[in-house]
């Protein structure tokens, strides 16, 4: 790729797809993401611009935070879906909306109630496939739905990463209780 040159005349509020000069997709080349935001950073800097006035120090600094949220926000798949169903009129809303399918809920209690009755390594490792899984399945169907495009799929795609936060929270818990497992049996 050849050094990208950000139009920092255009607004901080456009889109992160746009501002990396990507296509809205779920799916990114990480590597590229990563040699975009490289280059942008370079070009605006606060330290490059630490001998010109407040004014272009306030602009650089502005932008390096712009582009910063942007690289976080699209280098995690789960944000990057997250944001992309915004941008496709489907916001997750994840506070407001907590509905999930009555079959998605019961597969939750008992994976709650299998993390209370983990008892060894084994047990948590086993969990933690599961989810694991479950997280995978979850972004496949999200590439599908967002990189598919018809009228109802960003909706889809919107409760499948809401199920997937679930998911991603509940990864989270087991790797809390593996590390206090090995703490007490080192």
């Amino acid at each position: 790729m050849s050094e990208m040159l950000l139009d920092t005349s255009s607004p901080l509020t456009r889109d992160d797809f746009s501002l990396f000069q990507l296509p809205q997709t779920f799916l990114v080349d990480l590597e590229d993401l990563d040699r975009r935001w490289k280059a942008m950073q370079k070009q605006v800097h606060p330290d490059k611009f630490s001998m010109a006035g407040a004014s272009a120090q306030r602009v650089a600094m502005q932008w390096s935070s712009r582009i910063n949220e942007a690289y976080r926000r699209l280098k995690t798949p789960l944000t990057r879906a997250s944001y992309l169903c915004e941008l496709l009129g489907s916001p997750i809303e994840a506070e407001n909306n907590t509905a999930m399918p009555e079959a998605f809920l019961i597969e939750q209690m008992t994976l709650r109630e299998s993390l209370d009755d983990a008892q060894i390594k084994e047990d948590f490792e086993r969990l933690e496939s599961l989810v694991q899984a479950g997280i995978a399945q979850r972004q496949a169907q999200c590439a599908l739905w967002l990189d598919g495009r018809t009228s109802a799929q960003p909706q889809n795609a919107a409760q499948e990463v809401r199920a997937w936060m679930f998911l991603d929270r509940f990864l989270q818990d087991i790797q809390k209780r593996m590390a206090q497992l090995s703490e007490v049996n080192p």
